[in-house]
């Protein structure tokens, strides 16, 4: 446990709900808590994708800067042990996409996007992925290749231009309509944006 000071009162952190109440109010002693809670569980969760120690602790390590850099957004009546486990879970997936060799990857990877490994409600996630899937089978033919190109094949913005012999620009205009009808259909489950939708260029 470690001590929540503030100029009227000392208590102490006993629970993650009020972890992250105090982390919403930018309290060093609550994400030192997180962090020493979930660090290594997190480690070996990645390790257990990708065998390398020194990468899995730089995702982790970027999980956490992305938990304290949105802290306003936690919900404080929710643990943060699920948004820290899907942050870090979609840094790997963003790690493969770099790297060629592991692109056969990518399907069953976001696929398994936020479901595997990471203890929610599973009825609640596969509607969540259901739903998703639906958004983007309802988008226009091309836009809907452009998006699975990037997101499912794991393709840059410049490679999607070439295969489909259309402009840079084009597959942005793609990119950005598939964006904003995902973001429609999830306006008010904000934490699933953030994680679902990341840099894909």
């Amino acid at each position: 446990m470690y001590s929540i000071r503030s100029k009227e009162q000392t208590k102490e952190i006993t629970t993650e709900i009020e972890a992250v109440k105090a982390l919403k109010q930018g309290n060093k002693y609550a994400f030192k808590h997180l962090f020493e809670r979930y660090y290594q569980r997190l480690v070996a969760y990645i390790m257990s994708y990708n065998n390398n120690q020194a990468q899995a602790e730089d995702i982790v390590q970027q999980a956490y800067i992305r938990l304290w850099e949105n802290r306003n957004r936690l919900d404080e009546g929710r643990s943060p042990k699920h948004y820290l486990y899907a942050i870090a879970y979609n840094n790997y997936i963003d790690s493969v996409k770099k790297d060629k060799r592991k692109q056969k990857l990518l399907n069953e990877l976001w696929e398994r996007a936020l479901q595997d490994r990471v203890e929610e409600d599973t009825e609640s996630m596969e509607k969540r992925m259901l739903k998703l899937r639906s958004v983007i089978d309802a988008l226009p033919p091309r836009c809907r290749e452009v998006i699975r190109l990037n997101k499912i094949s794991g393709a840059g913005y410049k490679e999607i231009a070439e295969r489909l012999s259309i402009s840079v620009k084009t597959v942005e205009y793609h990119m950005c309509t598939a964006y904003k009808r995902i973001r429609e259909a999830f306006e008010k489950d904000k934490l699933f944006l953030l994680i679902l939708i990341g840099n894909s260029k």
